[in-house]
């Protein structure tokens, strides 16, 4: 009997092995000993490198990918459901400074003095923080953060929403090594809003917001939420369907048809909602999907499960944008959903869940809603 239960003991500790790999990976493994897990990744992901010399590069780059996703895991606090799971990933043979390079040029760019927004100009927007009411996941009552956000309304807010389900949210694309996270993200929030306003999903050119937009966009080399939204009102610009401006993931002239059949953006807003995330919650749950400017640096080896921790919410540290396309409060951990576009590969079929009341990523710096005419 005890040899049959060592033998089930050690081949079940075997399989766990193998089957942490992607989540918790050992500190102690030696370089050699990482070679063919190196090896295992090429196959994974279809990679392919011209020389000894790039391979040699990309295995360092792996090796401290290895390190960090171990460093990651470590800090997550909590059991399975309450936080996020890392490994390796497309992007986890990139050092980090290339992935900030490639994935995270955006959102650095000085302000316009003026803005059109509907409500507040986003030179004169207001704060709203609140010490007494500082969320935190997954502490010791896990719905407290829930009820610290809802008894701020005079009506409960659904526990769920999901734009998706509605049929108003686009497919999830990829930027590839054009930063431009920054249109695809505000281009999506119009789709949607055109879809819940005319019942028609139409899939609507990033690639011409990245080529035309002004205020100081940069296309692939990085742009602004709001910056983007200010030049549409301003220009009373015609945001085309893809089929008549395909993506093609790179800068190039404008090619923008004004007299094409389109949607142009009637108003928007851009807030700042650190300890206002009810705010938040209350435009997707009433209004649509809104566009957020996040820190995205610790995102480059994430696997599901909600992003909660080492993850810096300052206004300085924004680097990327998503779309928030709904949320969830029926669960320990609120949670945000957020549409991503470095592919359909990446993290929860290209989503990820963030974590609700804490500002977690800084998601709350710059928050944009639209409306479309």
């Amino acid at each position: 009997m005890n040899k049959w239960w060592n033998w089930v003991l050690g081949f079940a500790l075997f399989c766990l092995l193998f089957v942490a790999i992607p989540i918790s990976l050992s500190r102690q493994k030696s370089v050699e000993e990482l070679k063919p897990m190196f090896d295992d990744y090429i196959t994974k992901f279809n990679k392919s490198y011209a020389t000894p010399e790039e391979y040699s590069a990309r295995f360092q780059h792996f090796v401290a990918s290895v390190q960090e996703i171990e460093l990651l895991n470590a800090a997550s606090r909590g059991p399975d459901h309450c936080k996020a799971k890392y490994g390796l990933t497309k992007l986890s043979d990139m050092s980090k400074t290339e992935f900030k390079e490639q994935h995270l040029a955006d959102e650095k760019l000085t302000k316009p003095p003026k803005s059109y927004g509907r409500r507040r100009a986003r030179d004169g927007r207001s704060r709203h923080h609140d010490d007494e009411d500082d969320d935190k996941p997954c502490s010791n009552s896990p719905h407290d953060n829930i009820y610290v956000i809802i008894r701020k309304k005079r009506a409960a807010l659904p526990l769920q929403v999901d734009w998706r389900t509605k049929g108003v949210i686009g497919p999830v694309q990829d930027q590839g090594l054009c930063g431009a996270c920054w249109a695809f993200s505000t281009v999506g929030t119009i789709e949607a809003m055109n879809a819940i306003k005319t019942g028609k999903l139409d899939k609507l050119s990033v690639q011409e917001v990245i080529d035309c937009a002004g205020l100081g966009n940069l296309g692939c080399a990085g742009g602004d939420i709001c910056l983007l939204l200010d030049w549409l009102v301003m220009t009373d610009a015609v945001v085309e369907k893809e089929a008549e401006y395909p993506l093609r993931l790179t800068d190039g002239a404008c090619k923008a048809n004004k007299n094409t059949t389109g949607v142009k953006v009637k108003t928007f807003t851009c807030d700042d909602f650190v300890g206002a995330e009810d705010q938040i919650l209350s435009a997707l749950a009433t209004h649509g999907p809104v566009t957020v400017a996040v820190n995205a640096l610790t995102w480059q080896h994430y696997l599901g499960g909600i992003i909660q921790f080492h993850c810096g919410g300052s206004p300085a540290e924004l680097n990327h944008a998503v779309e928030l396309v709904g949320y969830d409060l029926s669960g320990d951990v609120p949670y945000y959903i957020a549409k991503n576009s470095w592919g359909k590969d990446f993290g929860n079929a290209g989503y990820l869940n963030l974590a609700i009341g804490s500002n977690i990523c800084g998601l709350a710096n710059e928050v944009a809603t639209v409306d479309v005419k």
